[in-house]
């Protein structure tokens, strides 16, 4: 089956560093999107960040692909599940109250990610940025234990 058929908002690519690469020519458009593919951002952020369609964005895709420039990430990166994901809004909530959604959510962006796409590797960073959102160390602590605790349950 081709990667690029179907919904490809949730793939990720990486760019191929090659010390062979020659003189390859790109328009404008194919190095903007290049430049912004980190191995991190999801195909549907690369389009909000250039500000491109998705059936632009298939078709640069595509040419990248074909000059051997870039490759989609790799796939056995583990993420966070579901049941992590409901598990530490949950936490979150009771510190922080509804917003922890939200919060959790913007987090999560800023760190270039999408919550269906975060790896696994950042659990701890995420729940070290979240905790410094919570003022009360009587709510603070008990967060990050239980959350250190749910990573080492969930093998992250």
């Amino acid at each position: 089956m081709d990667i690029l058929s179907g919904n490809i908002s949730s793939i990720v690519f990486r760019q191929i560093v090659k010390d062979n690469l020659g003189d390859v020519s790109i328009d404008s458009r194919l190095l903007r999107v290049f430049l912004v593919l980190d191995g991190k951002k999801t195909l549907e952020r690369v389009a909000q960040d250039t500000n491109l369609d998705m059936v632009a964005m298939r078709e640069i895709i595509s040419r990248l692909m074909s000059l051997e420039l870039v490759e989609p990430a790799n796939k056995a990166m583990l993420t966070l599940d579901k049941e992590f994901i409901d598990y530490l809004t949950s936490q979150l909530s009771r510190a922080l109250g509804p917003i922890a959604g939200l919060l959790v959510e913007e987090v999560v962006a800023e760190m270039g990610y999408s919550l269906k796409q975060f790896p696994s590797a950042q659990a701890a960073e995420l729940i070290d940025l979240l905790a410094r959102d919570i003022q009360r160390d009587e709510k603070k602590n008990p967060f990050k234990m239980n959350m250190i605790n749910k990573i080492k349950e969930r093998g992250y």
